[in-house]
């Protein structure tokens, strides 16, 4: 395509432990995969635990700018147990899901062959989990008073929104139709009354618009017993903040191992740019050592290019990783190994 050719600008934030491990790998497939389609101009940002040791940064504001103005975010993994938990998680992850609109957290599960399930007989598992990203009980809403007393009182409050519900609702059922079309909605409307109902009106309401897309309801508790005993049952499932956290980690249990399991935070208007990450954390028990499985970083990338309209390399490097797993995920490698075998197969 000479100078025709396309250039996409990708924040790269390889975070802490295992993800400056991985995000190479990442990096590497991507640029093997878009090879003569696309200039891929990275810019790394130096953000997570070592930059917040070193002056108390967690995501400067004129980082957040710079960012703002990609075209797509590549993380690796963020925490170290030197910092209490729930800083780097509200200061780096959810400021930037918040501050570029990421309002859908997209998280695919698959069983590939070569990979064993903890289950006796999973079937044939792959589906979705839309899960809404920037409302629910995440959204910092709450506080407390008479702290370390006690008569000390704390509130977490779930905000819900006909507008944040029906934009994450509507891009299930569009995801549907491109997949098996069958949405699951996932929350607790017999107890959680006021925001069970909401979600279960819109889904109602919006369903509508899509007379070829089934849906159905379950109970949170119902959909963890059917994730472990029938997951192949599942095509999309649809859920808010929190019940779509717990969910997503089941279900990487489910398919092997959260090693396997990609992920997207989308802002579905392109506004802002999408982030893009491995389910797995920093892992700082291996960082360093060679050992992290670089295959979920991968998919990731391949995730990147999938939203930005490059289905052909996307393919290849879910081909790539497919093929890979079947021949050689029973047996142990190395990162450099991985990422060896994945990369020439793309």
């Amino acid at each position: 395509m000479g100078t025709d050719k396309k250039t996409l600008r990708i924040a790269v934030i390889p975070g802490d432990g295992i993800g400056k491990e991985v995000t190479p790998v990442a990096q590497a497939a991507l640029d093997k995969a878009t090879e003569g389609m696309v200039d891929l101009d990275y810019e790394s940002f130096d953000l997570g635990a070592e930059r917040y040791l070193r002056d108390g940064q967690i995501l400067p504001d004129e980082d957040l700018e710079r960012i703002k103005g990609k075209d797509a975010i590549l993380l690796g993994a963020v925490g170290d147990p030197r910092i209490k938990a729930g800083i780097l998680e509200r200061g780096l992850l959810l400021k930037l899901r918040f501050a570029l609109d990421q309002y859908v957290n997209l998280r695919p599960s698959k069983l590939y062959r070569g990979v064993t399930s903890p289950l006796s007989d999973p079937g044939d598992v792959d589906f979705v989990v839309v899960r809404e990203g920037t409302e629910g009980l995440y959204c910092g809403a709450g506080g407390a008073i008479r702290r370390d007393t006690p008569a000390e009182v704390a509130t977490e409050v779930s905000i819900n929104t006909a507008y944040g519900v029906e934009r994450v609702v509507r891009y299930a059922f569009q995801l549907a139709m491109r997949r098996r079309r069958h949405v699951t909605l996932v929350h607790k409307k017999n107890v959680l009354v006021n925001a069970g109902d909401m979600w279960q009106r819109i889904v109602d309401r919006v369903a509508k618009e899509f007379p070829e897309v089934d849906h159905d309801y379950l109970h949170i508790d119902a959909a963890t017993i059917f994730l472990v005993s029938q997951p192949s049952r599942f095509d999309v499932i649809l859920t808010d903040n929190l019940f779509g956290d717990i969910l997503t980690d089941e279900a990487g249990a489910v398919v092997g191992g959260v090693g396997y399991s990609a992920s997207g935070c989308i802002n579905a208007t392109n506004d802002y740019p999408s982030m893009f990450e491995p389910i797995h954390g920093s892992a700082p028990d291996i960082a360093g050592r060679g050992l992290a499985n670089p295959t979920a970083a991968v998919l990731s990338a391949a995730m990147l290019l999938r939203h930005l309209g490059f289905d052909g390399p996307a393919d290849a490097i879910d081909g790539a990783v497919e093929a890979d797993i079947e021949e050689s995920g029973s047996t142990s490698r190395s990162t450099d190994q991985v990422a060896a075998d994945i990369l020439a197969r793309i």
